[in-house]
C-alpha cells in the first residue's frame, strides 16, 4: 500500500495558490488513476481517496489542516493504514526549485518547508519520497516568502504549471509502477 498525499492549504481562497501545487497534483493523479472517490475523513482531518494502480493499493490524500500541521493527517494515515514512511510520497511546492522543474528525493531536510517539517517531525524521520515543484520566478521575488506563496500565479505561470502538475502526475505513476508491493 501506498499512501501519496499533496500538501495545501484547505481553504477555496488558497485553491490556485503556488503553496497548493500538491493538491493540484493528487486532483491530477485522481483523475489519470481513476481514484476518485474522495471522502472527508474527519479521524484523519483529511480528503482521502483508495483505489487501485498498478496492482497495489494507493491512497490519495489532501489534508485539511493548513500546511504547517500537515503531519498530523500524514501521521494518522499512516499509523491507520500501517504504512510505513518508505511507502509515503508526498508532493509540495519548492522555492528553491525554479518554476517548473521537478525533483523526486528521499531522505533530506525539510529545506524550510514547513509542511514538510511537519511531516518529518510527525513521523520522526525524513525517510519518505518527496515530489518537489518548483515556484520560483525567474526574476528576483520582492516580497516575503509566506506572501509570495499565497498568491495565485500569473496567465503566463499557470501554462508552466499546468504542463508542471501533468509532469508530477505521470512521474508519480511511473514510480508506483516500477515499485510494486
Amino acid at each position: 500500500m501506498k499512501l501519496i498525499v499533496g500538501l495545501g492549504n484547505p481553504e477555496k481562497k488558497y485553491e490556485k495558490t503556488r503553496h497548493n501545487l500538491g493538491w493540484r497534483v493528487v486532483d491530477c493523479l485522481s483523475e489519470k488513476t481513476g481514484i476518485k472517490n474522495f471522502k472527508k475523513e474527519n479521524k484523519f482531518n483529511a480528503f482521502v481517496a483508495i483505489g487501485e494502480f498498478s496492482g497495489q493499493k494507493i491512497i490519495l490524500a489532501k489534508p485539511l489542516l493548513y500546511m504547517n500541521n500537515s503531519g498530523q493527517s500524514v501521521r494518522a494515515i499512516s499509523d491507520y493504514f500501517k504504512i510505513v514512511p518508505e511507502d509515503i510520497i508526498v508532493v509540495h511546492d519548492e522555492i528553491d526549485l525554479p518554476l517548473g522543474e521537478i525533483k523526486i528525493q528521499e531522505n533530506i531536510s525539510s529545506a524550510g518547508h514547513k509542511g514538510v517539517q511537519s511531516i518529518i517531525d510527525r513521523l520522526k524521520t525524513n525517510e519518505f519520497k518527496r515530489v518537489r515543484l518548483g515556484i520560483r520566478p525567474n526574476q528576483e521575488i520582492i516580497q516575503k516568502t509566506e506572501e509570495f506563496i499565497l498568491e495565485e500565479f500569473s496567465q503566463e505561470e499557470e501554462k508552466i504549471v499546468e504542463e508542471e502538475i501533468k509532469k508530477a502526475a505521470q512521474l508519480v505513476m511511473a514510480a508506483l509502477s516500477s515499485n510494486p508491493c
